[in-house]
């Protein structure tokens, strides 16, 4: 039992912080202890709790009840065995408690012994008519096993004694998610919403399930059904909305947004979204506007910080969008896709040594894609650094043997160089992997591509 505020069942719990102030010894009944208990452990007091589990346990030496809380707390404090020799002392006590059984599984629990602890629950459910809890222990157990289908049956199992216990529908549509199979959780959530036709969680679950299936217009259907049964449910606004931008209906999918952020306090979510609806309504002001709004919301969200850079990139005013692509990494530094941005914009205002180091960075993080080599290649070039761009170009072919691109490139910077043995040798290689990037030596090096020897190479290969 939980003490609530301003009634007369928080009066044992007064005088038991009385008396630990005074050292005065009162006497509480059992079952005032396992309630003073009880409201320690939900308030995460450990401390207080084991105060009132050995004052409980001095008052009342035989009491089974205080004795599983003195296990729960060895449990809860890794002290297994100290737990495990409890747990089997109270059994022999009383081999009929379901609560025992229900400790004797936590514990197993603990210990990674899921299997176990599934068949002492089991057990329990023999011994008890409170059977809710025990499926729905037993399903978690199952999920710990990566055992779906198992899992699914219990929390079906909790449903069908308690419609309001959505934990447990949470759980199962969970199951059938792992599983793929989302037809079959749509099936399951229209049973269940012939039983209970006003559950705004299973209207919301559904639509969820048919936005899976690219099924928009039925998942927008039932996050309608979602705010009928539920008109200040947030996040069958937020979901409805994301439908409509799929159905490209940005001015209806900005006030389904609008909607949260007069139901609660606005989110970044919700104003990001909105920015973009507005952007792709080619209103631009408002767009930004709400951008900004989002960085105000929240200035940790790298998102809203990206939705401005990539703003002001497209609209060619790349200093500012170098400003707030600079904000975002400074959030996420290890996103990838941040970097490359980061690299293109430099290119754009022909900060190449920047540029480099964005591209650099990318392959530090595991980007080993081709454009990102010839990116960096292309950079050196620029930079007069051919040595360098050989190099790059080098490890790239570990990575991409027999490509025409790379070839080409290594073609014109060995004539850049003047090692016309090693040019021929890879413009040769680049055109016999494909011919058709030879227009490459013209682009990049277009001094090499009027050299005679590299003029005749054409020729004779075209």
């Amino acid at each position: 039992m939980e003490f609530s505020p301003n009634d007369n069942q928080n009066l044992p719990l007064s005088k038991f912080e009385s008396m630990l102030k005074t050292n005065h010894v009162l006497f509480f009944d059992s079952e005032e202890f396992e309630n003073i208990i009880h409201h320690y452990l939900n308030q995460g007091k450990i401390a207080l709790a084991k105060k009132a589990i050995k004052l409980g346990l001095d008052q009342h030496p035989t009491s089974i009840n205080l004795k599983l809380f003195k296990v729960e707390v060895y449990v809860f404090e890794d002290k297994l065995l100290e737990a495990d020799s409890l747990i089997n002392e109270l059994h022999v006590l009383d081999p009929t408690n379901e609560e025992i059984y229900i400790q004797k599984a936590n514990l197993l629990s603990k210990q990674d012994k899921h299997q176990k602890a599934i068949d002492v629950l089991k057990k329990a459910l023999e011994l008890t008519d409170d059977v809710i809890d025990i499926f729905s222990l037993i399903g978690m157990e199952y999920l710990f096993l990566d055992e779906y289908e198992e899992a699914k049956v219990y929390f079906m199992k909790c449903l069908e004694a308690d419609l309001q216990d959505y934990a447990s529908l949470y759980n199962v549509i969970y199951c059938f998610e792992f599983l793929n199979q989302n037809e079959d959780a749509i099936s399951y959530l229209n049973v269940f919403l012939d039983k209970n036709p006003y559950c705004e969680v299973a209207w919301h679950q559904l639509g969820k399930q048919y936005m899976v299936l690219k099924k928009y217009e039925k998942a927008l259907a039932a996050y309608e059904f979602a705010i009928i049964s539920d008109d200040t449910f947030v996040g069958a606004y937020i979901e409805k909305g994301k439908v409509l931008e799929k159905l490209k209906r940005y001015n209806d999918a900005i006030e389904s947004y609008s909607i949260t952020l007069k139901l609660d306090e606005p989110t970044s979510f919700a104003l990001l979204r909105i920015g973009s609806c507005y952007e792709k309504l080619d209103n631009d002001e408002l767009a930004v506007q709400y951008y900004y709004k989002t960085v105000h919301e929240d200035p940790l969200l790298d998102k809203g910080w990206i939705a401005i850079t990539k703003f002001y990139n497209k609209n060619k005013n790349y200093q500012k969008a170098l400003y707030y692509i600079n904000k975002a990494l400074n959030i996420d530094s290890e996103n990838v896709a941040y970097w490359k941005l980061y690299s293109q914009i430099n290119l754009r205002l022909n900060l190449y040594l920047e540029a480099e180091q964005g591209f650099k960075k990318t392959l530090e993080l595991g980007n080993y894609e081709l454009s990102t080599w010839l990116s960096i290649c292309d950079v050196l070039i620029r930079l007069g650094d051919p040595k360098a761009a050989i190099l790059s170009l080098e490890e790239a072919s570990e990575f991409y043997p027999e490509n025409a691109e790379i070839e080409f490139r290594m073609a014109g910077l060995c004539f850049f160089i003047n090692e016309n043995q090693k040019g021929t040798f890879h413009l040769k290689n680049g055109l016999k992997y494909n011919e058709d990037y030879a227009f490459i030596l013209e682009e990049l090096f277009p001094k090499v591509a009027n050299k005679v020897l590299v003029k005749n190479l054409l020729k004779q290969n075209l």
